[in-house]
C-alpha cells in the first residue's frame, strides 16, 4: 500500500508552486493536488499498491497531553503572507471530495494526526504488505524497524532510510522536534512559548545516551522529560483505542466505483485528468 501523509503532500506542493500568490485558485490547487496524487500512484502502485490517504484530525490528542503541542504553529503562519486558510479550506473541501468520489481509502480517525494513521497501519500490516510511506516528515524514520516498510520524499525527490531505526527514535525523543513545539528531554514544556532557552544536549553524551536504556542515565526531572517525548513522538505510544479505530476503519472501508470520476472531472472542468482517468 502507499501511505500519503496528505496534509504534508499538500502543503509541500502548494508551496513550491504558489508561494507568491495570495488569492487562493481552489480549482487550481485541487487539480495541483490531485495531479500529485496521480503521479504517485504511477509510480509505486505496480509495486505497493494502491492509495490510502491518512487524514489529520482538527484536534490531536497529543493536545491533551502536552498543552503547548504544536502552540506556535498559527502565531508563526499568521506573520507570513501566504493565504493558510484558504489552503486548509481547500486541502479539507479536496478530503471530502476523495471520500465521496474517488476509488481509495480515505482515513480520518477522531483526535488521530496522519502520523498516527501511518503509524498504525505499518505497525499492523508490514508483515503482509509492501508498504511505501509518502511524505518529508522523517519521524516515519522510525517505522523502518518494521520489514517492508519504506519512505519517500516529495521534497527531497528519494527514498528516506535509517539504519538504525531504534537509535533514531531515541535521538529525536531527546532532541524533541521545535517544528512541533517539543522541547528537548532536559528542558521545561513551556521552553518554546516563553523566553527559556533550551538547555543543550553535548553531542558526546547524546550518542553515548542513545545506545543506553534511559533508566541508566537519567535522573528524575530528565526522565520526566523522556517520558514526555516518548508519548509524543513514538508512534507505538499512539493511544491504543485511536489504532484500533484506524484498523478498524481501513478494514472495513467502503470503496467508490471508479465510474465516479468521470462525472467528477468533467463537473470541475479538469479535462486533462479526464485524459489521464484510467490512471486513478
Amino acid at each position: 500500500m502507499i501511505l500519503i501523509d496528505l496534509n504534508q503532500v499538500c502543503i509541500a506542493n502548494i508551496l513550491q508552486e504558489i508561494k507568491q500568490i495570495k488569492k487562493i485558485e481552489p480549482l487550481l490547487v485541487k487539480h495541483m493536488i490531485l495531479s500529485t496524487l496521480l503521479f504517485y500512484r504511477r509510480k509505486f502502485s505496480v509495486r505497493y499498491g494502491e492509495l490510502v490517504i491518512c487524514c489529520d484530525s482538527k484536534r490531536s490528542w497529543r493536545k491533551d497531553v502536552f498543552a503547548f503541542y504544536k502552540a506556535n504553529r498559527k502565531t508563526n503562519r499568521q506573520k507570513d503572507d501566504i493565504d493558510w486558510n484558504g489552503i486548509f479550506e481547500v486541502i479539507n473541501s479536496l478530503t471530502d471530495d476523495l471520500v465521496k468520489q474517488f476509488p481509495y481509502a480515505v482515513i480520518r480517525v477522531d483526535q488521530a494526526e496522519a502520523d498516527d494513521i501511518i503509524g498504525a497501519i505499518a505497525n499492523h500490516y508490514n508483515s503482509n504488505e509492501k508498504i511505501m510511506i509518502v511524505s518529508s516528515d522523517k519521524d516515519f524514520l522510525q517505522l523502518q524497524k518494521n520489514p517492508n516498510v519504506e519512505q519517500y520524499s516529495p521534497t527531497q525527490k528519494k527514498n528516506l532510510t535509517c539504519d538504525d531505526p531504534s537509535q533514531y527514535l531515541k535521538e529525536h525523543i531527546m532532541k524533541g522536534d521545535r517544528g512541533d513545539g517539543i522541547p528537548n528531554f532536559l528542558s521545561d514544556d513551556d521552553t518554546f512559548v516563553t523566553d527559556k532557552r533550551s538547555k543543550k544536549i553535548l553531542k558526546t553524551k547524546l550518542e553515548a545516551w542513545k545506545t543506553l536504556d534511559p533508566t541508566e542515565f537519567c535522573d528524575e526531572k530528565m526522565y520526566r522529560g523522556w517520558k514526555r517525548n516518548e508519548q509524543i513522538v513514538d508512534l507505538s505510544h499512539t493511544p491504543t483505542d485511536i489504532k484500533q479505530k484506524i484498523v478498524d476503519q481501513y478494514d472495513t472501508y467502503e470503496y467508490n466505483r471508479r465510474d465516479k470520476l468521470l462525472n467528477y472531472f468533467i463537473q470541475n472542468k479538469f479535462r486533462n485528468l479526464i485524459e489521464h482517468i484510467g490512471d486513478f
